[in-house]
């Protein structure tokens, strides 16, 4: 009682210091350790507290005292800082301020947040794609991987990562479209730098952003990633708009392919083009189109003189006959395209070449035009026109009206206008043209099947000899000062290795119905007999039926200085190719033999 008398003394004396002074105010807390959820609060106990003083005072009432305290239970006095535990009043939240009208908030700003963000999908692009085989980007054993710029979709990451990795992304139009916008790479740093790591770049335009590479060692990882150098190279940047427009389906290459075919747009692939031409950008390329003449005509086009090439123009896939004669389709040019880019590799005349001959005409360049004739074509057509009375339609097309054109080696005149002095000089022609077909059918299985008289050119040379290789052996022809060339491969048949290109004669039963007697149309019927209307086959005896139709012509249409002795020569020649059955056979005749420096046997 002593004990508990003391004590309520202290804290009634602290309890009158606390009214005088600035010291924080304590007061006595009890609470039931097994019950602490439901302990009075400090008013409470403050009133308790009071109560027991004056119960001591007055006198003593442990009966009170004890039941102030606790009814049940260990009872704990806890000393401590006045605390108002009563449950408070949340403050009322701050209202935002009204949006003026026409204003707009500013979005936070994660700049630092998408830096970080950039390098890592910057790293994982390069580090994804296969190894690249281009130096601008790997050169020396070094990755380059670039700082990207702003990425706001993932059709921006394709673009970036197939600038810096060709090898990489989809192919198809998509790859192509953006081909021409490469990044150029020009190194801006110091000489000593630029010497140790000698990178290469591909040339273009002058590049505008500059952004940083760091160029990261593949064979040494002991190096930290603070020690390598860092390069400052300039890029050309990005012009997402610019991309897609040229993807747009309103754009100009995009429209034109929709207006064209699957064979159209073939035609223009195996002509290097992704659209036609006009035929002022054409023939630019080949002479001043003020000096361009015309030089010939035939069915389906014309011919004119273009510099020192002969240029053929063919109109295509119209509407409308030309001459009499439905138009040509872009099918069929396309294997004519194909088939004389195929002959021009016979012109290789190399020693490991297994075959090789100069019978060809050269094709210097193939293209598909598009529009009306041009008003300098329309007028050299109009001045052959008014000298040799033209039997051609006059050159009026319309604005979609699409051409195929030629542009070959002059090869001179056609066998028809042309002038034979004498018998050595027939015999040159049958010689190179035998041997040309001879190579041509060991080479590709090649039957010309249209081989008339407009089809032979011939041009004088002071060359004595002209070399052929047949299958493998090499054989020198003299040629008597003329050399052939064979043009127009239109109705031919080829075996290019990967396909067989032919022309279905049976879809042209007027071909066959030419006038009885008459050499070309005989020759025609002949073939349809041989091939019995498969023309996709090989048949090499075309050739022969072709060879023995020039024959027919030297002995009955060509006038030339000649014995009944060089006449009785050709009508044996003529005889003994009735049992060829291909010009490989042929071109053994004895009547080459003193033609041809070495023999061929």
């Amino acid at each position: 009682m002593g004990q508990r008398g003391d004590l309520w003394s202290e804290i009634i004396k602290s309890e009158e210091e606390d009214s005088f002074g600035d010291i924080p105010k304590i007061e006595a807390v009890y609470q039931r350790r097994n019950r602490p959820e439901k302990s009075s609060t400090a008013a409470d106990l403050s009133c308790s507290v009071k109560g027991a003083r004056t119960n001591l005072i007055n006198g003593p009432k442990r009966y009170s005292w004890a039941r102030s305290l606790s009814t049940r239970g260990r009872e704990s006095i806890a000393v401590r800082a006045y605390v108002n535990n009563q449950p408070q009043k949340k403050p009322a939240r701050r209202k935002k301020p009204a949006i003026p009208k026409g204003k707009v908030v500013k979005a936070p700003d994660f700049q630092e947040e998408k830096e970080y963000f950039r390098d890592v999908d910057a790293f994982e692009l390069l580090e994804e794609s296969p190894s690249p085989n281009k130096s601008s980007t790997w050169t020396m054993g070094e990755q380059v991987v670039s700082e990207m710029p702003h990425l706001s979709t993932r059709f921006e990451k394709w673009l970036i990562s197939k600038k810096f990795n060709r090898a990489s992304g989809p192919s198809s139009t998509l790859s192509k479209i953006f081909e021409n916008s490469a990044a150029r790479l020009e190194p801006i740093c110091d000489d000593e730098a630029s010497e140790s790591l000698a990178l290469k770049t591909p040339e273009k335009s002058s590049a505008s952003n500059t952004s940083v590479f760091r160029l990261i060692p593949s064979c040494d990882n002991s190096l930290a990633a603070e020690d390598v150098p860092v390069i400052k190279i300039k890029t050309e940047a990005i012009d997402l708009e610019d991309e897609l427009k040229q993807l747009s389906l309103t754009s100009d290459l995009i429209s034109t392919h929709l207006d064209f075919d699957k064979s159209f747009l073939d035609l223009l692939s195996a002509c290097g083009q992704i659209k036609p031409s006009n035929f002022l950008e054409a023939f630019s390329k080949f002479c001043e189109p003020e000096s361009i003449v015309k030089i010939g005509e035939g069915t389906y086009g014309e011919a004119f003189l273009t510099g020192p090439s002969v240029c053929k123009i063919v109109p295509i896939d119209g509407d409308f006959t030309v001459n009499g004669e439905v138009q040509k389709r872009a099918d069929e040019l396309l294997e004519e395209v194909i088939l004389s880019w195929t002959l021009n590799q016979l012109r290789d005349s190399e020693t490991e070449a297994q075959n090789s001959c100069p019978a060809f005409i050269k094709t210097h360049d193939i293209k598909v035009c598009q529009g009306p004739y041009d008003p300098i074509l329309v007028k050299a057509w109009e001045e052959w026109d008014a000298e040799h009375s033209s039997e051609n339609d006059h050159p009026d097309f319309p604005e979609k009206q699409c051409y195929v054109m030629f542009v070959l080696e002059h090869g001179g005149k056609d066998l028809e206008s042309f002038v034979l002095l004498n018998f050595d000089e027939a015999r040159s022609l049958l010689v190179q043209v035998t041997a040309g077909l001879a190579v041509a059918e060991v080479a590709f299985e090649f039957e010309h099947r249209d081989l008339h008289w407009g089809n032979i050119l011939l041009s004088r040379n002071n060359s004595s000899t002209l070399p052929f290789i047949l299958e493998g052996k090499q054989v020198s022809i003299k040629t008597f000062g003329i050399q052939i060339s064979i043009i127009d491969f239109t109705l031919s048949r080829i075996n290019t290795g990967e396909k067989i290109l032919f022309l279905d004669l049976s879809s042209d039963p007027y071909l066959f119905k030419g006038p009885k007697g008459d050499k070309q149309s005989e020759t025609y019927r002949k073939m349809k007999a041989v091939t019995d209307d498969y023309w996709e086959g090989s048949f090499a005896r075309t050739n022969v039926l072709w060879l023995i139709y020039l024959v027919d012509i030297l002995l009955t249409k060509k006038s030339f200085e000649r014995s009944s002795k060089n006449e009785r020569e050709l009508r044996s020649l003529k005889k003994r190719m009735e049992k060829y059955e291909s010009a490989k056979e042929a071109v053994s005749d004895p009547f080459f033999s003193d033609m041809l420096m070495d023999q061929i046997s």
